[in-house]
């Protein structure tokens, strides 16, 4: 549906157009029409003047024959296509020429009074009633003796007049609707590269606020609507891609939670109710145990990575030496790698190795790397954390010898509950966040973690760390 804002610019574009035309054909019209009279006008006083001043006083001198004061006036009546009177004081006619378009000369002009225009030097009308239209009168003295003998009077239609102004109007005409033609072609590209394409997008915040991600723009151009089009389109995919992973979120807390919590109170209530021996009652404790544990690790780790969801950017950095941690973390697993009978070996790439980062995210990483080495390593194998210094900085390889990732699956073990479907060796404790955590805490640094695996060979899984300086 078309805005209305868009129309009612339509509507004042047409307006527009039309009150100008109307504009230009009286304003202007009475504009032009004024100057060229003018023009005229001043045209044939000059030339009437310089005859009666240079020639026509001959005339009463004796100077200049009849013939010759007739061709003189033939002259200007060829040249301004006008009707040219010679009279006396007393308005009789001495001499006249005119075109076929104008009426002959009267003997004796009724009422003559050379005055009669008062300040100006024409006068316009049809000059008592001698002429069918209206015309341009000038009437110019003709002195001998310093006395006005006469008077020479040029006639011209004002059909001139209105010639010369249908021609300029013309023209303004002409230009004003190519004018209007051009602006109406910008009218046209403003609408169908900037409005269209803007009222597409425009719809397509609309469906994206009523919850409709799967909308579309169908714009394709190569310019900066298409650009933003293509910017809200991905805008929309991720958050498309945000939305299904909440609910896949919400759906792995929910049954992670739900799990161990239906255990728990199953466990209870047969206790209770006396299904459960009290004799058993001591290992199913020890279930009920285990189960808590898994809620508590679920929800340490939950709210880690709410931590880097929010605080990112907030690292506690000191300087501290890398292989001391490993120790320690290594020192920690030492009761269940001597069930499982594992040996971790320690390469470091010298005695003390000192890094700048966050001392307590990188012994998670650390602790969470080598957890799930140990979980996925068969007996008697052997686990290698190995440091390298290369240049600036530190890497921090954790490999294993157990039953590997499988290729499919490694692409997605750095998603939140991403667990794949292993019976041997995995440990049902897990929450499927400790890679998720390792993989936020690296790039909470700016460093990067790396993985390589084989099936039935092993793992290795390495990051880097910001070498201290000195």
């Amino acid at each position: 549906m078309k805005s209305t804002l868009y129309l009612k610019f339509i509507f004042i574009y047409i307006i527009f157009g039309f009150l100008s035309l109307f504009t230009a054909a009286t304003l202007t019209e009475n504009l032009v029409r004024t100057p060229i009279f003018n023009r005229v006008s001043n045209s044939m006083y000059r030339e009437a003047t310089m005859v009666a001043t240079s020639y026509l006083p001959g005339y009463f001198s004796g100077e200049l024959q009849e013939s010759d004061t007739q061709m003189i006036l033939s002259g200007i009546e060829t040249q301004l296509d006008a009707a040219v009177w010679f009279v006396s004081r007393d308005g009789n006619m001495i001499a006249s020429a005119h075109s076929g378009e104008y009426p002959s000369a009267p003997d004796t002009i009724k009422d003559f009074d050379p005055a009669e225009s008062g300040s100006d030097r024409s006068q316009t009308g049809d000059y008592h009633g001698y002429f069918d239209n209206d015309v341009i009168t000038v009437t110019v003295p003709v002195t001998y003796g310093y006395f006005p003998k006469g008077y020479l009077m040029i006639h011209q239609y004002t059909t001139v007049v209105d010639t010369m102004t249908d021609i300029l109007m013309r023209g303004v005409y002409i230009t004003f609707i190519v004018i209007f033609l051009l602006s109406f072609i910008i009218l046209l590209a403003f609408h169908f590269l900037v409005y269209r394409p803007l009222h597409k997008i425009t719809e397509a915040a609309t469906q994206y606020a009523s919850g409709n991600l799967e909308y579309e723009i169908p714009v394709t151009t190569e310019d900066e609507m298409g650009y933003l089009s293509a910017s809200l389109n991905y805008m929309s995919s991720q958050l498309r891609d945000m939305e299904d992973y909440q609910k896949k979120f919400v759906a792995n807390v929910s049954h992670d939670f739900r799990s161990p919590l239906t255990s728990i109170k199953g466990y209870i209530e047969a206790m209770t109710d006396g299904t459960i021996p009290p004799e058993l009652h001591e290992k199913y404790l020890k279930i009920i145990l285990f189960e808590t544990e898994r809620l508590t690790d679920l929800t340490h780790d939950l709210l880690t990575l709410n931590e880097f969801d929010t605080n990112h950017l907030l690292l506690n950095r000191e300087v501290f030496d890398i292989h001391e941690m490993i120790k320690h973390v290594a020192a920690s697993f030492e009761g269940v790698c001597t069930q499982k009978k594992i040996s971790i070996e320690l390469i470091f790439a010298t005695k003390h190795l000192n890094v700048n980062a966050d001392k307590r995210k990188i012994q998670q990483v650390l602790y969470n790397l080598l957890d799930n080495a140990i979980k996925f390593s068969d007996p008697d194998s052997i686990i290698t954390i190995e440091t390298t210094d290369r240049g600036e900085k530190v890497y921090t390889a954790v490999k294993d010898n157990g039953i590997g990732i499988p290729r499919a699956a490694l692409g997605k073990i750095w998603e939140r509950f991403y667990k794949s479907d292993l019976s041997r060796g995995k440990d049902k404790k897990g929450t499927g966040l400790g890679l998720a955590i390792v993989k936020e805490a690296v790039q909470a640094h700016g460093e990067n973690i790396t993985v390589v695996s084989t099936e039935g060979v092993g793992t290795e899984f390495s990051f880097s760390l910001p070498k201290a300086a000195g």
